[in-house]
């Protein structure tokens, strides 16, 4: 991969009237709004697996227009690319001021290697953790705004947090939706760190008895889940803060509808560093929790482990693995189904 992404930075540059580093293929240019100049194109950030840049534009007013652009030569580019797109346009037509403003997506006309690229408007932002009142409000306006389209769970199209694919299949039922969602990434995980028989037998599991116990309560005797557009990915790389209006942004969104409390369930995972409890304090404020409220927790547990899991298939040999396994006996021990014992929906 890196290879690739070599070659797409050395790429040939095509138009020599445009200044900075970064060069320009014309399917990005013909991507950009009509009737603006192109004054630089830049290498900016930096990314795991793609290759960002910041284009400087002015419209015929003169006036400055800025747009971030992602390239990827991944072989699932086109559709993690087109997903972005998709999710960050689903995102801002819910709350516009929330997320950067979606502009294209497509295939560069490079021949070698096959290249995608997603752009977006380009917002000044400070890389220092949110404001938890400020993010915490934000989001639980995104969450109590949205409306699932089908009215399920799930998304149009397959969605990639990171690099690798999510289920997002609609389905009627949380619970069902999210046992397929950590089914998948439980494979993903086994192919890129192999077999653990102990791992995979707990897992089998908290599928078949701890997630219909744990979350199918949430859907009955009166009670129901309401599908939310969620970020997917909300961890403090993929969230800034504007430092013209101090207004907080969300990009890199892997996004789909689903149960609410599921957004801030990776914000319990060592490996980031949106662990204070002021975070989750402050998006209680505005939302409380589903009943039953005192097993709150332990569906947060859970659903940090599909952060754990996901990081771990990024990124071999982590031992994140070892903390969801810890996380799937301790859930199985609380709610599995035991010698003699009947499990109760």
């Amino acid at each position: 991969m890196e290879e690739s992404l070599q070659a797409l930075r050395q790429a040939p540059r095509t138009r020599t009237e445009i200044a900075g580093d970064f060069p320009l293929d014309d399917a990005i240019l013909e991507a950009l709004p009509p009737d603006l100049t192109v004054v630089s194109a830049d290498s900016y950030g930096s990314s795991a697996w793609s290759v960002t840049a910041r284009i400087d534009t002015v419209n015929h007013e003169g006036a400055p227009m800025r747009f971030f652009v992602k390239c990827t030569t991944e072989k699932s580019g086109q559709a993690q690319l087109a997903g972005e797109f998709a999710v960050m346009s689903e995102l801002y037509k819910t709350i516009p001021s929330l997320v950067p403003r979606p502009q294209g997506h497509g295939r560069l006309y490079l021949e070698s290697p096959p290249t995608y690229f997603f752009i977006c408007e380009f917002v000044n932002i400070s890389d220092r953790l949110p404001d938890p009142v400020r993010l915490g409000a934000r989001l639980a306006e995104l969450h109590t705004t949205s409306v699932s389209p089908t009215g399920k769970f799930g998304f149009y199209v397959p969605t990639y947090d990171g690099k690798l694919p999510q289920i997002t299949d609609w389905d009627s039922s949380w619970a069902s939706f999210f046992g397929k969602l950590l089914t998948g990434i439980l494979r993903l995980d086994a192919e890129v760190n192999g077999p653990w028989k102990e791992l995979e037998d707990v897992a089998e599991r908290v599928v078949q008895e701890v997630i219909p116990r744990l979350l199918g309560v949430l859907e009955c005797d009166g009670r129901s889940v309401k599908p939310c557009l969620i970020h997917g990915d909300l961890w403090e790389g993929n969230i800034g803060t504007d430092l013209d209006t101090g207004e907080i942004y969300i990009f890199d969104a892997c996004s789909y509808y689903a149960h609410n409390e599921m957004e801030i369930g990776m914000w319990r995972t060592e490996h980031h560093r949106m662990k204070a409890k002021a975070y989750k304090r402050e998006y209680l404020r505005n939302i409380e929790p589903c009943e039953p409220v005192n097993e709150w927790d332990d569906r947060n547990r859970l659903y940090s482990d599909k952060t754990k899991l996901m990081y771990s298939a990024h990124v071999p040999g982590t031992k994140v693995r070892n903390q969801a396994y810890e996380d799937f006996v301790y859930l199985v021990e609380k709610y599995g189904v035991h010698p003699g014992q009947a499990q109760v929906h």
